[in-house]
């Protein structure tokens, strides 16, 4: 049996329901579902500040019906493919959905089986993750109680949710280590498979002063791809050109672990994807490359910039304005330019808020210099930014 509707959304997360509610300020009458397996909703940037210890994990998670707005059918399955030429989805439970437009956001896929003995390991032996609700509180746990010896923190050779967070919980980890009395018998070591510290000059300066402050060993072109959590192991393996297949046996007393990441496999086994996996959109309009009636964005999407929240701000209203356009018969007028922006934490009480295009180029907000470290940029990611998430961006207010 098969369903229609006018508007399809996969994805009931940030970019699912901020792009619905958006739409539905437009225009009231429109029909449109959500396709969204989960009972909850979370708010995963404060995750940062819950594996430091000074956000309470249970105000970054809302049920899924609280933040549903209204006039939207939901349907509480999973995608498990797309038939884009007859404009149908499948669901896990056979059911077909036929659509008019879809929207395809379902973010992104943490692939911790990618990493050997990960999954058996995690969330004890001192190995830890802020990259799920379960999982961060014990981030937190690892930091707290460690008395001295070597903190290991990872960045993956994939794109992954906001590109600075894997080195933020390193900086508050080293300011704790200070206040604990503990730094000088600690060692930090930061491994990465990107090619440098962070992408845009202007704040990458910055962070090699705090690298350098918090005297982090820095190694990038590195992979990991086993843990031994028992014996306090983690193997990686070098994929730059200089240190190909080159192995690094590392010994760690802890490890925060950030996973590989992917598109969901439904959509990188998919015809709408593109090579690498994501969603293939015009990276300006947001429109499918191949199926004018396709939309995406967020992070399953391929557009090339960092997959964060506030780049999702400022795409849903290109989105919008570009689908309402194709609804109309009209040409697409509206541009996304890349904007980004990562609030990058560099101990307690200091944060430089790195905001950018799909240049590199900065695109900052606030009449001050952001590349440096401010305790008032820390506010806006402790108290307001939150606030704003649940009232105002997931409404579709702002």
């Amino acid at each position: 049996m098969s369903q229609n509707h006018q508007i399809l959304i996969i994805g009931g997360g940030n970019a699912g329901i901020s792009t619905a509610s958006k739409l539905l300020r437009k225009n009231k009458s429109l029909d449109i579902t959500i396709i969204e397996p989960s009972e909850h909703h979370y708010y995963q940037p404060a995750w940062t500040l819950v594996g430091a210890g000074v956000f309470d994990i249970n105000k970054t998670k809302r049920t899924e019906a609280s933040v549903m707005p209204k006039k939207v059918k939901w349907i509480k399955q999973k995608v498990v493919s797309f038939q884009p030429s007859t404009n149908e989805v499948t669901l896990d439970n056979n059911e077909t959905l036929k659509y008019e437009y879809l929207i395809v956001a379902p973010g992104i896929q943490l692939n911790w089986n990618e990493i050997k003995g990960l999954q058996e390991t995690l969330g004890k032996n001192g190995v830890c993750s802020n990259y799920s609700f379960e999982q961060a509180p014990y981030t937190w746990e690892c930091i707290k109680n460690l008395k001295g010896g070597k903190a290991l923190f990872t960045n993956p050779n994939t794109p992954v949710k906001c590109g600075g967070a894997p080195h933020k919980i390193m900086w508050l980890a080293a300011d704790y280590f200070k206040k604990q009395n503990v730094f000088d018998n600690t060692e930090i070591q930061y491994w990465s498979g990107g090619t440098r510290l962070f992408g845009v000059d202007k704040y990458e300066k910055t962070l090699y002063k705090v690298a350098e402050r918090d005297k982090v060993q820095l190694n990038f072109f590195t992979k990991m791809v086993e843990i031994d959590g028992p014996n306090k192991k983690a193997k990686f393996v070098g994929i730059g050109e200089q240190n190909k297949d080159k192995v690094y046996d590392v010994e760690f007393d802890m490890i925060h672990v950030t996973p590989p990441q992917s598109a969901p496999d439904f959509v990188r086994n998919s015809s709408i994807a593109n090579e690498a996996g994501w969603v293939d959109v015009d990276k300006h309009t947001l429109q499918h490359l191949k199926y004018k009636n396709i939309f995406s964005l967020g992070d399953a999407s391929s557009l090339p910039t960092s997959r964060t929240g506030a780049a999702i701000r400022k795409q849903a209203p290109v989105l919008v304005k570009n689908l309402l356009a194709v609804m109309e018969g009209k040409e697409l007028n509206e541009k996304y330019n890349g904007y980004t922006s990562c609030p990058v934490v560099t101990g307690y009480g200091k944060l430089v808020l790195c905001e950018f295009d799909y240049n590199n180029q900065p695109t900052e907000t606030f009449p001050i210099d952001q590349s440096k470290e401010r305790w008032s940029m820390y506010q806006l990611k402790k108290k307001v930014l939150p606030w704003l998430y649940w009232n105002k961006i997931l409404p579709g207010k702002m």
